[in-house]
Order: structure tokens, then sequence, then C-alpha cells
């Protein structure tokens, strides 16, 4: 009796864990907010910095970004050209010598009217970075 008990608690337990949550480590693209990068836009990481001179060069700011960083449950929910749900691991074997990588949605009108969102993978490979690849997230 006293061992069904456990079991029933611990079984509750884990379904609270990882049945209400979605598992550890999951996480939504709406844990994380839309910034726009326009001339007065305090860039916070080099990417960011990229970002922003590379929109005022081609005259397409603002834009709006969303940086998710190195969030490895939103890398797992990239689908792009080259991957699929990726993890760090398969990563660092695409690309040997692997130093950083981060992903960011990019959001933009185009020509036409419509907007454009992507999101992109960049990764810094002996100290340079670079788009590793581009695609959309998929949760």
């Amino acid at each position: 009796m006293r061992m069904s008990c456990l079991a029933a608690g611990l079984a509750a337990g884990v379904f609270l864990l990882f049945g209400c949550s979605g598992g550890p480590g999951k996480t939504a693209a709406a844990d994380f907010e839309w910034v726009t990068v326009d001339e007065d836009y305090e860039p916070r990481d080099i990417i960011e910095e990229f970002i922003k001179a590379d929109t005022l060069r081609q005259g397409i700011a603002p834009v709006e970004i969303r940086n998710y960083g190195r969030n490895a449950g939103v890398l797992k929910a990239f689908r792009g050209a080259r991957f699929a749900g990726p993890n760090p691991t398969v990563l660092s074997m695409t690309w040997p010598g692997l130093d950083d990588w981060m992903l960011v949605d990019i959001k933009h009108p185009h020509e036409t009217g419509r907007e454009i969102e992507r999101t992109i993978l960049y990764v810094m490979v002996r100290g340079q970075w670079m788009v590793g690849d581009s695609g959309k997230l998929e949760f």
C-alpha cells in the first residue's frame, strides 16, 4: 500500500513537471520579446550590432528582432535549409572550431507590402561570425 502511494505521488510529480510544462528546457518564442532596431537602438551584442548596421546600410530599418541567444530549447525547434531540430553537438560537428552560436528572428516589411519573418542561425567559427542557416521555428 505504502509503495503504491509513493509510486502514484511520483507519477503525479513527473506529470506536473513534464506534462504541463512541455518538458524540461522547453521554451516558446513568446517567452522572448520583439524589439525594434532603428538608428537609435543600442545593440546588446555583436550580432545585434551587425543587424543594425546591415539594415541601416540596406535602407530597410526599422526591423524587429527577437534574440534567443544560445537557447538550446529554441534551437531544437529550428527548421532551416541545413538543419531540422539540431542540438549544440550537431552544430559543433558541422563546424569544427565552433566557438559560439546564436538564433535571432528578424521581421521586416518587404517592398511588396508583405511582412517577411525569418529565423537566422549565426555561428562563430574560429572567432569569425557568419550565417550558418536560415529558416523558421516550429514549436
